[in-house]
């Protein structure tokens, strides 16, 4: 019999649905669901890149991110509508970023940038994570659609990237934290890997008690075995081998 709020085992992830081509407008898109959380991710390309690679012949891949007012509880407000964008919300934008340059060629883009856009429709924990594997998908059919066009000349992802959240509750590791779970854990981590194995980023911290090696070597475990999951649905999506 599972303790968890929901009924999972402590391995085990939320049902999980990549709604693949979603927007009609983008270069490349995806609506992704993980349990109560939805976001709506699209790849847009842009003929243009940050002043610090004019003339560099390499592109750039950014990300933004934000919550619809109604995707939690209670109403928030939108980012930016007081002239400024919060400091989770950047945090979050730039760790988008990071995961998706680590699995893609910049220097065979050429002067282009792609524009990954993750609108949390509703937020039940894991946004940034979810964020991350559905932008994937969005960012793969960009690629294609710009190889669909000869504007490049190879797939320029060099890996497929996706991540997950992991942590400790009453002593007891568990893997993709709903938002009740992850408020109530001792210790919360974020984990981001590639389809090969590589650690792109581990975003953790103890909430009360210090966590031992053993339990992060235990969280760092779960965190593969949902994120091979995960790689794997990325992959029947876009239907890749």
């Amino acid at each position: 019999m599972s303790d968890r709020i929901d009924g999972r085992s402590t391995d085990q992830l939320r049902p999980v649905e990549i709604k693949r081509n979603y927007l009609r407008h983008a270069e490349g898109s995806a609506l992704i669901t993980m349990g109560g959380t939805t976001v709506l991710c699209s790849a847009s390309v842009d003929e243009y890149v940050p002043s610090f690679l004019k003339g560099s012949g390499k592109g750039w891949v950014t990300a933004e991110y934000g919550m619809l007012p109604r995707s939690t509880n209670t109403r928030v407000s939108r980012d930016g509508r007081r002239g400024s964008i919060s400091g989770r919300t950047q945090e979050i934008q730039r760790l988008i970023g990071r995961s998706l340059r680590a699995v893609f060629d910049l220097g065979s883009l050429g002067e282009r940038s792609i524009l990954i856009d993750c609108d949390v429709l509703e937020a039940d924990g894991g946004t940034r994570t979810a964020s991350i594997t559905g932008s994937y998908v969005a960012l793969y059919d960009a690629v294609r659609w710009l190889q669909n066009r000869n504007l490049v000349d190879s797939s320029l992802v060099k890996d497929s990237v996706a991540a997950i959240s992991v942590g400790i509750i009453d002593g007891t590791p568990m893997l993709d934290l709903c938002y009740a779970e992850d408020s109530n854990a001792d210790v919360d981590m974020n984990i981001v890997m590639t389809g090969s194995g590589a650690m792109v980023e581990i975003q953790g911290t103890a909430e009360q008690n210090p966590f031992t090696t053993d339990q992060l070597n235990t969280m760092l475990d779960l965190g593969r075995q949902g994120i091979e999951q995960l790689v794997t649905m990325q992959k029947q999506v876009l239907e890749i081998s």
